[in-house]
């Protein structure tokens, strides 16, 4: 079976299991995320971030003022691409056995997101909620208690990651100005708005394809080791 067919039902598996589960305030991880992208890009860039605002539908914006026009694109790139990216980084750490590190960073991101940015009742809400009990699950719990929450987290960020820019294709094909980071780039490149969507989309779909096969390696390996000790016992 190909990497891409293992993505695309990994991909549909993740979004039909996490929707049995209540995983709805969770949701809000990748879109924090996102927002985190914009205002990191934005001050790397000389500009300047007002305020993030995170909401109960699991949509977020970034307030923010740049000096130079042409900022405007990686601003809007960095969105999307940055939660990609960190869907990636989730299913690389966990196949490293670094899950704690990758808490971690969750944990970084909401406290600096928290102090520096959101300033709405909903965002302050969440971050505050997040941080608590992701650092409760870090200090406090089994290590298969831990490795479950870690996942639901990462398979969250995995759907959300391609399942949010693929739904800009279809606002896009409705409204070209209704396709949020992708009307703004369209606005200032030229390039329709649709063409951007399916840009993020495809990227989404390979930094997902690069974190399924890291998982399965992870997978793979542990049966290959369990197997391998099998064998020491038995000759022992």
């Amino acid at each position: 079976m190909s990497n891409w067919v293992k993505t695309i039902l990994f991909l549909v598996g993740s979004a039909l299991l996490t929707h049995w589960i209540p995983s709805s305030f969770f949701r809000n991880l990748d879109t924090m995320v996102h927002e985190f992208g914009h205002a990191v890009v934005t001050l790397a860039l000389s500009g300047k971030v007002m305020y993030i605002e995170l909401y109960a539908d699991h949509s977020g914006v970034t307030y923010s003022s740049i000096s130079k026009s042409w900022s405007i694109i990686p601003v809007s790139l960095a969105g999307y691409m940055t939660a990609s990216i960190f869907a990636w980084f989730l299913f690389s750490a966990y196949a490293k056995g670094k899950q704690r590190l990758g808490l971690q960073v969750m944990i970084a991101i909401s406290a600096l997101s928290l102090v520096l940015f959101v300033r709405n009742g909903f965002g302050i809400m969440f971050l505050v909620g997040f941080m608590a009990l992701t650092i409760i699950v870090l200090a406090l719990t089994p290590n298969w208690l831990r490795d479950f929450y870690y996942l639901l987290l990462a398979f969250l960020c995995l759907e959300e990651s391609v399942f949010g820019p693929s739904s800009l294709i279809l606002y896009a094909w409705q409204n070209s100005r209704s396709a949020g980071d992708a009307t703004n780039l369209a606005m200032h490149t030229g390039i329709p708005a649709i063409v951007w969507a399916i840009g993020f989309t495809l990227f989404a779909l390979w930094c997902a394809k690069q974190g399924v096969q890291a998982f399965l390696g992870r997978s793979k390996g542990a049966r290959s080791s369990s197997r391998q000790s099998g064998a020491a016992a038995y000759r022992d």
